[in-house]
């Protein structure tokens, strides 16, 4: 049987096999049967040898989580939310599919988030007007009622309800929703004293304790805990991942809950397990409390998140990248190219810029630099710091507001040698031809016309069609000069080649090795 590996982030319900509890209870009192008989096969008897060993186990047993969890659990609330499936938001998923007794997406969706709706692929007739329910998490902020959850809990509701620990429910609004982040914050309205917790002000390290508290499966008040597993991780979600991975269950319902060191405070939010099955099987990811901070305070302030721009498209500096530009350490986002009037150009910032730091703090890569723009307001004066031509350089940049529509160009896609293969000169494996005796190629660079699949340009994913711009930071029009270039490379010891590529509208910086 394939399992079929997705990310699970709402809710649904799972019925425990009660047989199977019974089985290991049954083999646990089997296990004290043979221990209680066997005194009489030791000389010293079992009770000389259990006592010190209980001592030494309950010495070594850690405290419960029972007072942290009676502090924090009654901020945390289930969030139900109700979608009319019919308006104008939802018809697009239904592609006039409405009658047919294949699942459309919309189906395959409400399932996945564990959406329930009185009509659809079961057999049942559907209704002119359906409204889909769902289910998730959230946690109180502040007396007043504020309270974070995840974007995808709440986006495009009709109406929005929480229900804390003591069963008391509430009708809520939504103050703002960003969906780069997948955060939410919504307001109840009408009281003053709601139970709340904090978010932390430390990154927790690889190994503490982690207590995430919400609304699996439709338990509300469900608590679980574990260690935080890993962090920095990018699940593919957009270009400002950085989740904290922990190993506390959480399942579909527990998005937009809290997590919780052992002070009480909150580290992440919860948004996204990875499974086979759609259960939790140890790897969760939560929203770190910093960036959750940063976002709610604007979600609060106006409704919105705005981000600083830079206008770059760049890539991960890889070790072949950093060997031809002659970097010590594969470190920072080479620009493939800066776009037309953004704050990058204007600044100066040019294709084959190495971005090194930002304002004094070291990029690593280009998720890094994206990260780091983004926490950035619109307006901000910068300090870039940059690699060009073996000379490090600082700029001043103005940053621009990210528009709605655009986000930071950070290609997560670092391997050259992603792309399939097809490449062809005496070094390279590449024919070439000047660029302006192919139609359509354009006035610069060289033309890649064939490709030798064995040779180390194909390898690096370059292509028949492409256009070579440059060689080793210097621009190339003939097939006379790409060979100067070359071998002025391998003359100056370098073990690769920077070639700076252009493939339909984009370009990129391929490494070549030098055999």
């Amino acid at each position: 049987m394939n399992d079929r590996v997705n990310f699970d982030t709402n809710t649904s319900r799972k019925i425990l096999r009660p047989r199977r509890l019974a089985l290991l209870g049954t083999v646990a009192a089997l296990g004290v049967a043979v221990l209680a008989a066997s005194p009489g096969a030791s000389p010293f008897g079992m009770n000389s040898f259990i006592a010190p060993a209980q001592a030494a186990e309950t010495a070594a047993t850690p405290p419960g989580f029972g007072d942290l969890v009676s502090k924090v659990k009654p901020a945390v609330i289930s969030v139900r939310v109700k979608i009319d499936r019919t308006s104008d938001k939802t018809a697009m998923l239904q592609q006039n599919r409405m009658d047919s007794d294949e699942d459309s997406p919309l189906d395959q969706f409400s399932r996945q988030f564990g959406f329930r709706f009185p009509g659809g692929a079961n057999g049942m007739p559907r209704q002119r007007h359906q409204m889909i329910t769902g289910e998730g998490s959230g946690f109180f902020i502040s007396a007043d009622g504020y309270a974070v959850t995840n974007n995808h809990v709440v986006d495009h509701a009709e109406s929005v309800q929480v229900t804390m620990d003591d069963g008391t429910s509430y009708t809520a609004k939504v103050v703002g929703t960003d969906p780069k982040t997948d955060l939410a914050l919504i307001k109840v309205d009408g009281k003053k004293d709601f139970p709340f917790v904090k978010f932390s002000d430390q990154k927790p390290r690889i190994g503490d304790w982690v207590v995430a508290v919400g609304n699996p499966f439709g338990l509300g008040g469900t608590v679980t805990a574990g260690i935080v597993s890993a962090s920095g991780r990018d699940i593919g979600n957009g270009p400002y991942d950085d989740y904290i991975q922990i190993d506390a269950p959480i399942n579909k319902g527990n998005s937009g809950g809290p997590a919780f060191d052992m002070n009480g405070n909150v580290i992440g939010v919860n948004t996204a397990i990875f499974s086979p099955s759609g259960g939790s099987v140890g790897i969760g990811f939560d929203i770190p409390a910093s960036t959750a901070k940063l976002v709610v305070a604007q979600l609060k302030d106006k409704g919105v998140v705005t981000r600083g721009w830079l206008g770059v498209q760049v890539q991960p500096v890889t070790s072949d990248i950093a060997d031809s530009l002659g970097l010590k350490e594969a470190r920072g986002a080479i620009v493939d190219s800066p776009q037309d009037g953004s704050p990058a150009a204007k600044a100066g910032i040019e294709a084959g810029d190495v971005i090194t730091a930002v304002n004094g703090t070291t990029i690593k890569d280009s998720r890094d630099l994206a990260r780091t723009i983004a926490t950035l307001a619109p307006g901000a004066s910068v300090k870039i710091d940059v690699f060009r031509k073996g000379d490090s350089k600082t700029l001043t940049v103005a940053l621009g507001e990210l528009p709605s529509d655009r986000q930071a160009k950070g290609n997560g896609n670092a391997d050259e040698g992603s792309r399939q293969p097809n490449a062809g000169t005496p070094r390279l494996g590449l024919s070439l031809a000047p660029a302006g005796d192919v139609q359509g190629a354009g006035p610069k660079g060289v033309v890649v016309t064939e490709v030798d699949p064995q040779g180390p340009a194909a390898q690096r994913g370059i292509q028949t069609g492409d256009v070579i711009l440059n060689v080793g930071g210097k621009a190339v029009s003939n097939v006379g000069e790409v060979r100067s270039e070359l071998a002025q490379a391998k003359s100056s010891g370098k073990r690769s080649v920077l070639l700076q590529v252009k493939s339909a509208d984009a370009t990129r910086f391929v490494a070549v090795p030098l055999a």
